[in-house]
């Protein structure tokens, strides 16, 4: 007898097999049991008719408890109504573990105590399908960039020095020397540009900045691509093309668990149609103001209210080009006809999810930016090797960072990042 997942089903219909699974939850009449089981992969269902397992399997069945672990032996048959499509008619029972007063049950519970208990929230179904989409974003975030002749370098996570200031970075020693855990490899990433042409980096970052909203974590994934040769208007088109590919892929490879997160997929769909909208950072301000929002001026960063009332104007995507200089960091390059503002972008999500791309195009000069490094109070002695990077052969480049967390809550319709990350790590959660 063959041991199979449940993934495999549609190819043993009729055939008896073996399937190791948890129970999630059961009911049972006086002669059938329906027990509902996932194996890592799906959830299903198993049946258990009493006249054809005898008294003793059906007793079994019976008392099983919420999270015990079982090896089932039964036949594949077509079910309609799963979701999956098919279903186990067990005929034999082995109980691998047992579980006793599992302590996620059925009923509501709060917030705080489903993180305290994170290590097992994952196994519930929602959670499941969320873990789902992010590693379908994940793969065709490598699938993408691989079709598109990208180089995959990792960047170090300890580093010297910032590339954002250190206000908001982890400090710690390195032997006889600071270092910090890194915000950002972009820096690096423009020198596996200079090297390579198009490369990404995918991995963790971090920030100390002590956030609790919702959009927030102390650490995080950022897919972070650079591109020797390429203005940012170039960099516009790539990211906007990664991002439908992104829907797209979730959209044809996780259906069912949008089904699950009862995610709207209409509104899924038009978010793969491009070009997306483009409004400067001026003209966005004029908005606002326009509309009510007499707290901000020309010069501040937007906020929540600010992202969401922006992103409403258009049923897709938005990016806010061309920043003022003095609210973005020093790497980035002065647009050609203004001293006030730089070449850069933000990509706003819909529906209130804000920021899920920054990017810019970035300073080649050396004079330039060896001034913007001391503008801004850093070293130039610490950022000698990126100066270097001006010094032998500089060509335009630019690049951009995604936050993955973010977009795995807006495309999964999440209300809070935390759900988005395995483990997530916030102002005052360290555990589990």
């Amino acid at each position: 007898m063959e041991r199979i997942t449940m993934k495999q089903a549609n190819e043993y219909v009729g055939k008896e097999v073996k399937i190791g699974a948890w129970v999630t939850n059961k009911r049972s009449s006086g002669k059938i049991a329906f027990l509902q089981l996932r194996d890592g992969e799906h959830y299903f269902q198993g049946i258990v008719v009493k006249n054809d397992v005898g008294p003793e399997i059906f007793e079994i069945a019976k008392s099983l408890t919420q999270e015990t672990s079982v090896i089932l032996e039964g036949i594949v048959q077509e079910d309609t109504r799963s979701k999956l499509g098919y279903e186990l008619l067990v005929n034999n029972i082995e109980v691998i573990g047992e579980s006793h007063e599992y302590p996620i049950t059925p009923k509501e519970h709060g917030t705080e105590f489903l993180m305290d208990h994170r290590h097992l929230w994952l196994r519930s179904s929602k959670q499941h399908a969320i873990m789902k989409i992010r590693n379908e974003i994940i793969r065709a975030t490598y699938e993408f960039f691989n079709k598109e002749g990208f180089l995959k370098i990792d960047p170090p996570i300890l580093t010297g020095s910032a590339p954002e200031g250190t206000t908001e970075l982890f400090h710690t020693e390195y032997f006889d020397q600071e270092a910090y855990l890194s915000q950002s490899g972009q820096l690096y990433m423009e020198a596996a540009a200079m090297a390579f042409g198009k490369v990404f980096s995918f991995g963790p970052t971090f920030r100390a900045e002590k956030s609790k909203t919702r959009r927030h974590l102390i650490e995080f994934w950022m897919i972070e691509p650079e591109m020797a040769f390429m203005s940012q208007d170039d960099s516009l088109v790539v990211q906007e093309q990664y991002v439908s590919y992104l829907v797209q892929s979730v959209l044809d490879n996780c259906s069912i668990y949008l089904d699950v997160l009862e995610r709207d997929k209409e509104a899924l769909k038009k978010y793969t149609d491009l070009p997306y909208k483009r409004i400067s950072y001026d003209d966005a301000i004029t908005l606002l103001q326009e509309n009510g929002f007499d707290d901000i001026k020309w010069g501040d960063d937007f906020g929540s209210p600010h992202e969401t009332f922006i992103a409403k104007q258009s049923e897709k995507p938005v990016f806010i080009l061309n920043y003022p200089k003095a609210i973005k960091p020093f790497y980035m390059k002065e647009h050609p006809d203004r001293d006030d503002v730089v070449l850069c972008a933000d990509l706003i999500a819909p529906e209130g999810y804000g920021e899920i791309i920054g990017g810019s195009e970035r300073e080649v000069d050396y004079e330039k930016l060896s001034k913007q490094i001391e503008k801004f109070g850093l070293s130039t002695e610490e950022y000698s090797w990126y100066l270097d990077l001006r010094k032998y052969g500089s060509v335009p480049h630019s690049g951009f960072g995604l936050g993955l967390e973010r977009t795995v809550a807006w495309i999964s319709g999440i209300e809070h990042i935390r759900e988005s990350i395995p483990f997530p790590r916030l102002l005052n959660r360290i555990y589990p």
